[in-house]
């Protein structure tokens, strides 16, 4: 968090909810090591700051069960770095010289970009690389963390595979308006880890409430 010091019960609700995506009162107090009395005070308090938004599911004949989840705003209120000058900018240039004017110059700047993460996730290990774009991309305003995965015959099938999670858009409001940036984001993560393949299998701008991202490394042939 960015505006709260020092880091209170809401603001380990909010970074819950911020990872997990949705959970109940009584999963939180269990999480947190708080009452579930304190809990649901705190969750009022978060619902009238519209922070936080709850939907009802009806669980048998007993009460119901309200399953709270971030808000838009509540969103916001973690890192990114963003702002409205960008968004205003890009809208100016697709009126001058069109979207897909637009497009290109968004993928150059991936290019780019993806050149300097390839250098400064260097040499070594996938997982070593691994954790060092995921520095790099909290560096630049992402709660994100890695973990290793163990194949599943699945997706990851040649293992070790390795799960980047980012919980947060630090272009969000961009994404919203010029989606191509995220297929720039994939394909800018693939340039950093030439040697492995990126799938996603997450994403936010679908409505999940985390961007993911599957790496592994390439069966030789």
């Amino acid at each position: 968090m960015t505006s709260l010091q020092p880091v209170s019960t809401k603001d380990d609700i909010l970074q819950y909810l911020l990872k997990q995506g949705e959970a109940n009162a009584q999963v939180l107090a269990n999480s947190l090591g708080v009452s579930p009395q304190a809990i649901r005070r705190h969750l009022k308090d978060l619902t009238a700051e519209q922070l936080i938004e709850s939907r009802t599911v009806q669980e048998g004949m007993g009460r119901p069960n309200y399953l709270y989840h971030l808000s838009r705003k509540g969103r916001d209120r973690f890192p990114a770095q963003y702002d409205e000058f960008a968004i205003s900018l890009l809208d100016t240039l697709a009126d001058t010289v069109g979207r897909e004017q637009v497009q290109t110059i968004l993928q150059k700047q991936w290019e780019r970009k993806a050149k300097e993460y390839q250098a400064r996730v260097g040499e070594g290990t996938v997982e070593e690389r691994v954790d060092r774009l995921v520095h790099l991309r909290k560096a630049e305003g992402y709660m994100a963390e890695w973990h290793v995965a163990e194949p599943d015959g699945e997706l990851c099938t040649t293992g070790p595979c390795y799960i980047i999670t980012e919980y947060n858009c630090a272009i969000s409001q961009i994404a919203e308006n010029f989606p191509s940036v995220c297929g720039h984001e994939l394909e800018m993560f693939q340039m950093a880890l030439p040697d492995c393949s990126v799938q996603r299998t997450h994403w936010l701008v679908q409505g999940e409430h985390r961007c993911g991202y599957l790496v592994q490394t390439q069966p030789v042939t």
